[in-house]
């Protein structure tokens, strides 16, 4: 690496970023030394994811979005690369059921009315509200303060769909499809490769066929300036980057990656500040959700990843000099945003996660609802990408 690219040169040539730096370095000392090991290790990876979803521009929502504004599939060729990566390291895991004394329990969610519901309302959520869960976090940790109205909106429906998901669960149900625990290992790994592979030649080829050519995951958006993680990583990277590191979630935590139980919780919590009593919800009352309702925020494992996340992806934009804050929004814009945001958390209650959750960790946890949540979902962005561009086409 060249002088010029260095972190060393980015901290010289922008004395700022040392502070920041430090400050970074700071919040994973506090980690370790205020709640321990496991979720300073955790604080980590949740840093690191966000490093990689910012470097490597994935993004899960502009996926959905342009395959259906105009046939370019990369984003979604990406996901099912890196659904196949994360089969093929974590299915093994969730086989053996345990990992040096630490027992795994996988993402495993019936497939039912109310995760169908949750995948739809969630898909119509990430149009409206301009990003997934992992999303809005990384686009507030860049910048974009106008996410944290999404990011509110998702807070609030988080905690509305948690007194109404008892009444869901009522509704019909198929129950869970565990393949691994159903149909065994080898059957798991050939039914998740074989539909990512199928989607991923079937996007393949809708593109080629649109387009006459293929936009590549192996190249990244170069800067005309240069400096440390100014260039972009090719999203093949990203992808490869993002399985391993919920691999190492699911290790050192014995659960994958998720995002949206953080602001259920979070929402409970300044529920609870503000004179709110959730003795009465069926949902609180569950042993392990009523324990990180009284303990403080940081021993709760998904959100300590969460504000890693957002930390590792300022500090990544700070360093290299892209950080842009923005802010303006019209009067419209904001509705749409806290609809959006509202709709996200609903959703991803009622489905029990979101594009996280229920469909990367879903699938790579072998249950077959990851996959029903991955169809359903399109529609709802299908049906969202309507809405935003009719009756909120202004903003």
């Amino acid at each position: 690496m060249n002088a010029n690219t260095s972190l060393a040169a980015s901290i010289k040539n922008n004395p700022g970023n040392t502070l920041f730096t430090i400050g970074f370095g700071l919040s994973i000392l506090a980690m370790f030394t205020l709640v321990g090991t496991k979720q300073g290790n955790l604080f980590i990876i949740g840093s690191a994811l966000g490093l990689v979803l910012y470097q490597a521009s994935f993004g899960f929502t502009a996926g959905f979005s342009h395959i259906i504004y105009n046939y370019k599939t990369r984003n979604l060729r990406a996901q099912m690369l890196m659904l196949i990566a994360a089969s093929i390291l974590m299915l093994p895991m969730f086989s053996e059921g345990e990992f040096m004394g630490t027992q795994l329990s996988g993402k495993l969610t019936p497939i039912s009315t109310a995760m169908a519901a949750g995948a739809f309302i969630f898909g119509i959520g990430m149009q409206l509200g301009g990003g997934c869960a992992s999303g809005t976090l990384a686009h507030l940790g860049s910048g974009s303060l106008r996410m944290g109205i999404t990011l509110f909106g998702f807070i609030v429906g988080s905690l509305i769909g948690t007194f109404h998901v008892p009444w869901w669960n009522e509704l019909p149900s198929l129950g869970k499809f565990s393949m691994i625990d159903d149909w065994g290992l080898a059957t798991a790994l050939t039914i998740n490769l074989g539909i990512a592979g199928i989607l991923w030649l079937s996007f393949l080829a809708l593109e080629k066929k649109v387009h006459g050519n293929i936009e590549p995951l192996n190249e990244g958006k170069t800067e005309k300036k240069q400096g440390f993680l100014v260039n972009h990583w090719p999203l093949i990277v990203g992808v490869l980057l993002l399985a391993l590191l919920n691999l190492a979630t699911l290790m050192i935590k014995g659960k994958p990656w998720g995002v949206t139980s953080g602001f259920a919780l979070w929402g409970a919590k300044f529920f609870a500040l503000l004179g709110g009593d959730l003795s009465g919800y069926e949902y609180w009352q569950n042993a392990s959700w009523a324990k990180a309702l009284s303990a403080p925020v940081l021993k709760h494992s998904t959100s300590v990843m969460n504000f890693g996340l957002v930390i590792g992806i300022w500090w990544a934009a700070k360093v290299s000099g892209k950080m842009s804050i923005t802010y303006k929004a019209s009067g419209l814009l904001i509705f749409r945003l806290i609809l959006g945001g509202l709709l996200l958390g609903y959703g991803a209650r009622l489905a029990s996660g979101c594009n996280i959750g229920a469909y990367f960790s879903g699938i790579a946890s072998g249950s077959l609802h990851g996959w029903v949540w991955f169809a359903v979902a399109m529609l709802g962005n299908m049906f969202g990408f309507k809405l935003k561009n009719t009756v909120f086409a202004d903003t």
